[in-house]
């Protein structure tokens, strides 16, 4: 499939507050989610890469104890295994890569659109 329609995709349902549509590949996984104000992802590390964008609000997080404040353009890269948190300042909106694939955005709740 060289094409991917996020707009068509079903919402995962990750955490209270943050859905959105996740799509796998056989390497990398890319999930385009919206936290509402307060979501929280709580402390926790994987062995996959992680590359988060900020396309909009703003978003505190937390890698190795380092606490940045991102805004909109602003990514954060999480090396495999670094523990790592996040909070929603505002509503966001932000693209979440992950290489290898994500096991842990497989077997989520699915919602409607």
């Amino acid at each position: 499939m060289p094409f991917i329609d996020f707009n068509t995709r079903k919402k995962k349902k990750v955490l209270p507050g943050i859905k959105g549509p996740v799509y796998h590949s056989t390497s990398l996984t890319l999930g385009q989610f919206t936290l509402e104000k307060g979501a929280e992802i709580p402390r926790h590390y994987h062995p996959q890469e992680q590359l988060t964008y900020l396309i909009e609000g703003q978003m505190e997080f937390i890698i190795n104890n380092e606490i940045k404040l991102l805004k909109p353009g602003m990514a954060a890269f999480v090396p495999p295994n670094a523990p790592h948190s996040a909070k929603a300042i505002t509503k966001c909106k932000i693209l979440d890569c992950f290489h290898p694939v994500y096991e842990g955005h497989m077997d989520k709740e699915t919602e409607s659109k």
